[in-house]
């Protein structure tokens, strides 16, 4: 039976790219994301299928236990229990505490911290040894954001990614004896969609770019390169870690 990875937040930057990379490693690879993103989904399925592979899309809106259950029930009935799992769904809200906005907030955790925990047991349903599963691996999305408490105004973002770091210790160790390993990859400001406007600032972008030691954003393709690699029998004794991708963190922690 082929080796499985499923993505959430699969047609985001940093998930297609882990699974066209996933692919090129010859998984069949799940992607669930949002309805609205089904057909840039599509050419990514394409692409996979085109030389090769295998894939499909599962539709799911992960601040909703339900869509959450449908999407793995149905990536499960079409390639099996996954083996490989990156939970990259997320979103960002900026704001000063004081400008705080109740409905953001509540938004943010909801799918940052409490749609990934419910995801995260729909893995281990699926994927635990005691339950018929194959074990496997699970790397949820933190960030370095989580180890300073954010820059000014992203201390909420830091928050829900700090929950996903204690979250993924904990779980680490309920299901290491079932087969399941379970790491974070804790990215620093990576060329993505969320990061998009930093392209249209050129001096806040030389701010950012200024407060990392290697002096640039990483990639999409760096963050899959070690998704995948926790996701092998390479990284097979590791598990409840925080692997850092953020060019060596911060210089300083200053007004950006």
């Amino acid at each position: 039976m082929n080796q499985h990875c499923l993505i959430s937040g699969g047609a985001g930057g940093m998930g297609m790219e882990t699974a066209r990379l996933a692919a090129r490693h010859g998984y069949a690879v799940s992607i669930i994301s949002l309805e609205a993103e089904r057909d840039t989904a599509a050419g990514l399925i394409d692409d996979i299928i085109s030389s090769g592979g295998e894939a499909a899309f599962c539709a799911a809106d992960v601040s909703q236990e339900t869509e959450i259950v449908s999407a793995y029930q149905a990536a499960v009935e079409r390639f099996g229990p996954p083996t490989g799992v990156f939970h990259a769904a997320g979103i960002f809200t900026g704001a000063l505490v004081r400008d705080l906005d109740f409905a953001a907030v509540s938004k943010l955790m909801s799918i940052n911290v409490t749609g990934l925990m419910i995801c995260c047991r729909e893995a281990a349903r699926h994927m635990s040894t005691r339950s018929g599963g194959r074990g496997g691996s699970i790397v949820n999305v933190s960030s370095m954001a989580a180890t300073i408490g954010g820059r000014p105004g992203h201390s909420v973002y830091a928050a829900s990614k700090g929950a996903v770091d204690v979250f993924t210790k904990g779980f680490a160790k309920e299901v290491a004896r079932e087969g399941i390993r379970v790491n974070t990859v804790r990215p620093g400001a990576v060329a993505t969609a969320m990061t998009r406007g930093l392209e249209a600032d050129p001096e806040l972008k030389k701010a950012v770019e200024d407060s990392i030691p290697m002096g640039r954003l990483g990639q999409p393709e760096e963050i899959a390169e070690i998704a995948l690699w926790l996701m092998s029998p390479s990284s097979s004794l590791v598990t409840g870690a925080h692997i850092d991708a953020g060019g060596g963190g911060f210089n300083v922690a200053g007004s950006v």
